[in-house]
């Protein structure tokens, strides 16, 4: 479901969008898009297992303008 979700997030990925970080548009331009998605996919398996090992709600990084 990580992946599906992530190639969803891949899809709309483009410079200026809201779902865009600088670290995806960056593996975008080195990797193929499904290489990506499990990238993507990892790193939200990661934030999730902190959030659930210390019972935390999900906080949202400030983008850096």
């Amino acid at each position: 479901m990580l992946v599906v979700g992530a190639m969803a997030v891949i899809r709309f990925a483009k410079p200026g969008s809201k779902s865009a970080t600088a670290w995806l548009l960056q593996l975008l331009e080195r990797k193929p898009r499904k290489v990506a998605a499990i990238a993507l996919a990892n790193k939200m398996a990661r934030i999730i297992w902190a959030m659930m090992a210390r019972g935390e709600a999900y906080r949202r990084q400030p983008v850096a303008a």
